[in-house]
């Protein structure tokens, strides 16, 4: 079986092809974040603030498994588009095996952790608890979460989209079915709360991975993980890392981010960290499906890359960005339009609705110009260009938004705090063409 396609169809209706399947899954992925978050918010908002306070340190985790997944896609895509079959085969065998290692590590560091992280925002008995009981159980699947995350992006490097998608589909919809069996003990099920949204997430993640070892399996692909493969080649696992670290701090950089933020906003009230957590829940509806165009691009760009087809490698740009800046408009849209009702969704107390209706309208300013930071780093990570991706990610997610928050945030109160989102998207728009442009 070859992927010789990722060449030799027209630009616009093979990255069509290739993003489609990825925006659908993460819609429905998306879809899983919001739902999850309704249900947990109907056991209390303590529960809701609890979710919050710990979804930096899951967002981390999943920012390794993604990230080093980025580092094993574009290293494929890029040996198969050079034609090093054999090279394309060691990467994804140590690729996945790093993968499992830092599912053990992060599983057990996380865990050890979440006591202290959780001390620093609240003193809450109740919110201690229940963000304890939440971390425990769903950083306990944290390789079987990176497991799932390194096949996704191996099966993506070789354009199995349609595959990855129905993997995805299965975690997030079995997930979706649990989360109210398990949290409100419906049936047979016990009532178990927040360890019941906990529970049905891992078993989520456990059924994305059996999928694609059945698919693994049972098919043929261009690469295959192989024992014969697993012995130590300092130059792979070097380019593996040199990719992979820049592309696992691009997505951690939001964890930081988001502590930092709470940091600032707590000292107002808590409602303003409950505003927080929604408001990442709700960007997430929209930054998935942009990012499913991106991880489409991203292996087209790398094949291409490789088999010196640079002109495609532009169009491929050009075609991301435009649709991605589609998807933030009609966000842009939606937040401007229905604020009230995108909050009442997961909370019903006015002073905390009030607090968000404002964040969103302010925030959603910078959606569309957002698409060319998305656009030119995921570009560049499937050059190999990992570091230069960085600088991106580090202006959006530091070197701007930090000091514009805390400036503004003691001048206008947590409104400044939104404020800076939109100026810093602005700021890192600028910065990111000029990266992109020198580099590529």
């Amino acid at each position: 079986m070859n992927n010789t396609f990722m060449k030799e169809r027209p630009v616009f209706p093979l990255l069509m092809s290739m993003a489609l399947p990825n925006v659908i899954s993460m819609l429905v992925n998306s879809l899983y974040n919001i739902v999850d978050s309704l249900f947990v918010a109907r056991i209390n908002e303590s529960a809701m603030t609890a979710l919050s306070l710990v979804f930096p340190v899951q967002n981390l985790l999943n920012a390794i498994a993604i990230g080093f997944g980025i580092g094993i896609n574009a290293l494929v895509a890029l040996c198969l588009g050079a034609g090093e079959h054999e090279k394309a085969d060691q990467a994804a065998t140590h690729g996945m095996a790093f993968s499992l290692l830092h599912g053990i590590l992060g599983s057990a560091i996380a865990i050890a952790i979440m006591p202290s992280f959780l001390g620093r925002f609240t003193t809450d008995a109740e919110v201690l608890s229940m963000g304890l009981t939440y971390s425990h159980i769903v950083f306990g699947f944290a390789t079987v979460n990176m497991a799932s995350l390194a096949f996704e992006k191996i099966f993506q490097s070789v354009g199995r989209m349609k595959v990855t998608m129905v993997a995805l589909i299965v975690g997030c919809v079995g997930n979706i079915i649990l989360d109210p069996l398990l949290i409100f003990g419906i049936g047979p099920f016990p009532a178990m709360g927040i360890a019941g949204a906990a529970l049905a997430t891992g078993i989520g993640q456990a059924l994305s991975t059996g999928v694609y070892l059945v698919v693994y399996a049972s098919t043929e692909l261009p690469v295959r993980l192989r024992r014969a493969c697993l012995k130590l080649d300092k130059e792979l696992d070097t380019r593996l890392y040199s990719i992979g670290i820049p592309a696992i701090l691009n997505l951690a950089l939001p964890s930081l981010l988001v502590t930092f933020l709470n940091s600032l906003l707590a000292a107002f009230s808590g409602s303003y960290v409950v505003v927080l957590g929604i408001y990442y829940k709700l960007q997430t509806f929209l930054y998935l499906p942009a990012n499913g165009i991106v991880q489409g691009m991203r292996p087209l760009i790398s094949y291409n890359y490789g088999a010196g087809e640079h002109k495609r490698v532009r169009q491929l740009y050009q075609i991301t960005l435009i649709l991605s800046a589609a998807i933030m408009a009609a966000g842009t849209l939606g937040c401007l339009v229905a604020s009230e009702p995108l909050m009442r969704l997961f909370t019903s107390t006015p002073e905390t609705v009030e607090a968000g209706k404002i964040a969103l309208r302010i925030i959603c300013l910078g959606f569309v110009i957002s698409a060319i930071s998305t656009t030119s780093s995921g570009a560049l990570e499937g050059l190999g260009k990992g570091t230069q991706s960085l600088v991106i990610s580090l202006c959006r997610y530091i070197v701007f938004i930090m000091p514009l928050a805390w400036v503004l945030c003691r001048q206008f109160g947590p409104v400044g705090v939104w404020n800076a989102f939109w100026a810093t998207e602005v700021l890192s728009a600028i910065v990111s063409l000029i990266v992109y442009k020198k580099s590529v």
